[in-house]
């Protein structure tokens, strides 16, 4: 507001008033009076009455001292205005002051309208920002211009040395314009001028306006993640540089006036900050999919990591809306990601696909879960803080005993998101065992799960999810593939294994050989043919399952086939296989390609007499 105190009321003619004697006050007041009226006019303005004139910038460079001393005139007329109030408030003196005043603040008025458009590249948030952060101090005092001055060139830019004389010359304009009660147009000009940089920088950052939910929910999947991109990048260059710029340059100009300067600075970023914050807000309320929980913890990581930024920012009582918009955006965002993990959870247990897999192989279903679950552990951070105060409840037909929760490395209880992300690994795998009972094999279920679980458990692995879930939760369930597989073992072969006679049995007959031999080559042939089909996708799995199975047959057969082949050696087709032969078909299974032949009956028909030399047969298979 203007000083009233300055003001002569136009509807009274001043009066003269009473003689008397001249002092020295009154000397110096008048002097002062002159020598402001002399500089004031020199640099009158009056002439237009639009802020776009010709006269010369008196804040140009060459007239930097010139400007000074206008600013100080000023300063020495509001003192001799102040005294002729006290001596005599009808003096004709002091009409031709506040006239005076007037045409200084006109000129100033247009001084600042000036800087803010002339330097207004030198006045961008950026130029700002980093003139602040590189002498935030120089702005303090005036007396340490020559102290700045000094500064090296390899410390400060010529940008920033720039941004800061034009920083300090608004300063000065402001601080008298206050000073003598016209802050008001001063403010007016400002917030006019520095809302437009602010609303076009917003654009040029793609930060559309008032987007409405509403048309946030009618966006194609692929448009919306195109906006939630370039808010991703836009919200740290609004913060970082432009909301930033626009808090130091407001609080560096209007210094004198924390009122004014709170003021400037809320109407300037209110509209464009709040369209800003209030993007992921609509974002999180649109349709919950398991595929755009990554989006949502982008937008909430965003909001989580420039929050000790924002907060400085708009710590004001007038931008408390703005904050409040953050604080709700990112409430809503963790809600969404809370949901879509309910969601997902939920796609897991409903998934119906009654397909088996061929060869017993990894199931889309595992793959699509363990991708996902991996990724979602390059979110830890922000996960942990929006699970910290979900607690998971586990259904009652599944006791907690089986579920097992992880535990770190030095006993103590893991993270919220370690808990929930071993939960949703142990829906999944409940699912798979459920897809087992497709196999009407019985081994070929076990290998399904082994195959499944050791996928899962490379997973694990090879990422952060072992930090998360911890050494025990890997034992548990590296045991329990090894479990898999020896079920598979012992439902695959035994019929072979229990086709050759004890060790310890030396009295067989002829008969009892052939009969011996004949239930070997018919049960060794069974399992492979059925095999042949079968994978293991894993390549150590499949040679521990292979190395496996050969250790309790290679050795058994070996042994019986050196004491009796020669007792059977005349009869045709009795011996089918050396015990070489028994590695080399072995090491073809497992693989899902039914090996070098899809029909071990027509890839063999060896005679005895093949077997004639102590050497043995061995087929040209896949060597190990």
């Amino acid at each position: 507001m203007r000083t009233v105190l300055f003001k002569a009321s136009p509807s009274r003619s001043p009066t003269r008033s009473t003689p008397h004697r001249q002092t020295f006050s009154d000397t110096l007041m008048d002097e002062n009076f002159e020598n402001a009226r002399e500089l004031i006019s020199r640099w009158d303005a009056s002439g237009s009455s639009s802020l776009h004139c010709d006269v010369a910038n008196l804040f140009a460079s060459d007239n930097r001292y010139e400007a000074q001393q206008y600013l100080n005139s000023i300063k020495d007329l509001q003192t001799a205005m102040q005294y002729y109030i006290s001596q005599d408030p009808t003096s004709d003196k002091l009409v031709l002051a506040q006239n005076l005043m007037q045409i200084a603040m006109k000129r100033l008025e247009k001084e600042f309208y000036i800087i803010l458009k002339s330097r207004r590249q030198h006045l961008d948030p950026e130029s700002v920002s980093r003139a602040s952060r590189s002498s935030v101090s120089e702005f303090e005092d005036d007396s340490e211009e020559d102290e700045f001055s000094r500064v090296g060139e390899d410390s400060i830019s010529e940008v920033e040395l720039v941004s800061m004389d034009a920083m300090k010359d608004l300063k000065a304009i402001a601080e008298c314009m206050i000073g003598v009660g016209y802050g008001k147009e001063c403010v007016k000009i400002f917030k006019i001028i520095r809302k437009s940089v602010v609303d076009e920088a917003l654009y040029h950052l793609n930060v559309e306006s008032m987007l409405s939910l509403a048309q946030i929910q009618k966006m194609d999947w692929e448009v919306l993640e195109v906006k939630i991109k370039a808010w991703l990048y836009a919200v740290k260059v609004a913060v970082k540089t432009l909301f930033y710029g626009e808090r130091v340059l407001c609080d560096q100009v209007f210094s004198s006036s924390p009122s004014l300067k709170e003021s400037c600075f809320a109407d300037i970023t209110r509209e464009g900050a709040l369209s800003l914050f209030v993007f992921p807000e609509n974002v999180a309320k649109c349709k919950k999919a398991p595929e755009r929980i990554f989006r949502t913890l982008d937008l909430y990581e965003a909001i989580a990591d420039l929050w000790t930024e924002i907060e400085p920012i708009f710590d004001l009582e007038s931008t408390s809306t703005i904050r409040q918009q953050v604080i709700n955006s990112l409430n809503k965002l963790g809600e969404a990601v809370r949901a879509t993990l309910t969601e997902f959870e939920t796609a897991i247990t409903k998934s119906n696909s009654k397909a088996a897999v061929p060869g017993g192989g990894i199931h889309p279903l595992t793959r699509y879960v363990m991708n996902y679950i991996t990724f979602l552990t390059d979110y830890s951070g922000v996960l942990t803080d929006i699970l910290a105060d979900w607690p998971l409840t586990v259904p009652s037909p599944l006791p907690e005993a089986y579920f097992g929760s992880p535990v770190s490395a030095d006993g103590t209880s893991t993270s919220s998101i370690s808990i929930r992300l071993a939960w949703l690994i142990l829906v999944m795998l409940c699912k798979l065992d459920g897809r087992a009972e497709i196999y009407k094999d019985v081994a070929l279920s076990y290998l399904f799960l082994a195959n499944n679980l050791q996928y899962v458990v490379n997973k694990v692995q090879k990422s952060s999810l072992k930090l998360l879930l911890g050494d025990e939760w890997m034992e548990k369930h590296e045991e329990k593939v090894r479990q898999y597989a020896s079920n598979y073992e012992r439902m695959g072969w035994s019929k072979v294994f229990a086709a050759l006679p004890d060790a310890n049995d030396n009295q067989m007959t002829i008969p009892q050989v052939t009969d011996c031999f004949k239930r070997f080559n018919s049960s060794f042939e069974e399992a492979y043919n059925n095999q042949a089909s079968w994978v293991v996708s894993d390549s150590k799995l499949r040679d521990q399952i292979k190395v496996s199975v050969a250790r309790k047959l290679v050795p058994v057969y070996r042994e019986f086939y050196g004491k009796n082949r020669q007792l059977v050696a005349r009869k045709e087709g009795i011996v089918r296989f050396a015990p070489d032969d028994l590695g080399n078909y072995l090491s073809d299974l497992l693989f899902g390609a039914g090996g070098s032949g899809s029909n071990l009956s027509l890839s063999t028909s060896s005679s005895a007499s093949s077997f004639s030399s102590s050497s043995g047969h061995s087929r040209g298979g896949r060597s190990r």
